[in-house]
């Protein structure tokens, strides 16, 4: 069965809310035959991703960049998964206060790197989550499980 691995830092009332959101969409009752795994980006390990078939990334935009949490995951999956997950789909959501550019030009390029395909535009947002930004989220979910279904 497929995995999809959603690595989050979610320090915030916002990033909390956009993460719930994302997975409702992975879990909703349509995704059929997709395991979701969800890790704090402090938690999330080499084994998580390895064995993850999709990711998702959620992080807040701290002074313009990727929370110090998913910078520190991607510093400890970087090499050891570099060759072994190429090609792999990824999807993003970003919650910010002010700019939120500099993250996602952050996930951007490190996700490029390791060769891993978006399979959506980036969910960005600032300030508090509206309607429109919740189901956002909760389709960036649904879609990224719906791509790993068999």
């Amino acid at each position: 069965m497929p995995t999809l691995l959603i690595v989050h830092h979610t320090p915030s009332p916002g990033t909390q809310a956009l993460f719930e959101k994302v997975v409702e969409g992975a879990t909703t009752d349509e995704i059929e035959d997709v395991t979701v795994v969800r890790k704090p980006a402090l938690a999330a390990t080499v084994p998580d991703v390895l064995d993850a078939d999709g990711y998702l990334l959620g992080t807040p935009a701290n002074l313009g960049y990727i929370s110090g949490a998913l910078k520190h995951f991607f510093d400890t999956v970087y090499y050891p998964c570099l060759d072994a997950t190429a090609g792999r789909p990824y999807g993003c959501w970003i919650h910010g206060n002010e700019g939120t550019e500099g993250a996602e030009r952050a996930i951007t390029s490190i996700t490029g790197a390791l060769g891993w395909t978006p399979i959506s535009r980036t969910v960005e947002l600032r300030g508090e989550p509206d309607k429109a930004d919740l189901d956002a989220a909760w389709e960036l979910g649904a879609t990224a499980a719906a791509s790993l279904m068999p």
